[in-house]
């Protein structure tokens, strides 16, 4: 599903054969503006291997200055049940090695606070730097394996930068109700525009006899 307060093109594709494995698929296509500003995904993060991992990447041939927020208790400030108590947040490049780490964003307080948008609890975690055109990956998970609701967000705090924030990827373990897998976007700035294709397939099993 892709929500968008003007988004009257939904399409439906025609449906499968009965003995497919697919049945509908829509297609979404929006036209946003050229820079993307923020990409984030929440997520219920569990332990061991359904971790919250995103994935974005940074295009371009200059470095990007970018902040990167793991958010769990200011969830629960804003009503959400079952929120991420304490979130640490680890940052790899696309070789696997890691780069940067952090539990309490007050660690570096001076300059999270000086991006202008730092977490609203001292328990949230968050990254700061300037990082090569390359694929990087951020990895929240909850302190001593705890669990919960939690958000990763990547902030582009350089929009004239020829480099851009091109593309967001979120793996996890996808629950029901408010468990499920939220993915946001920010758009703005530059002019022009660039479509956002979403496509979402629903599977099941064939219809063949045996």
């Amino acid at each position: 599903m892709v929500f968008h307060s003007a988004a009257s093109n939904l399409t439906t594709i025609p449906r499968a054969p009965s003995n497919s494995i697919f049945t509908d698929v829509y297609v979404a296509s929006i036209e946003v503006s050229a820079a993307l500003l923020n990409i984030s995904t929440r997520l219920q993060v569990q332990t061991g291997d359904n971790v919250l991992i995103g994935g974005f990447v940074v295009t371009g041939d200059q470095p990007k200055k970018m902040v990167l927020r793991a958010i769990g208790p200011s969830l629960a400030g804003a009503g959400l049940e079952g929120a991420l108590v304490n979130p640490t947040l680890e940052l790899f490049d696309q070789s696997g090695a890691a780069i940067r780490s952090n539990d309490d964003w007050r660690e570096n307080q001076h300059d999270i606070e000086a991006t202008g948008i730092p977490p609203s609890d001292r328990r949230e975690a968050a990254i700061v730097g300037t990082f090569a055109p390359g694929a990087y990956t951020a990895v929240v998970r909850g302190k001593q394996d705890g669990t919960g609701v939690g958000l990763v967000e990547a902030y582009d705090l350089e929009q004239t930068a020829s480099s851009k924030l091109a593309n967001i990827s979120t793996r996890g373990f996808v629950r029901g109700e408010q468990n499920v897998m939220i993915g946001g976007l920010i758009a703005g700035g530059g002019g022009g525009g660039r479509s956002v294709d979403c496509i979402a397939q629903q599977r099941r099993r064939s219809r063949r006899s045996k």
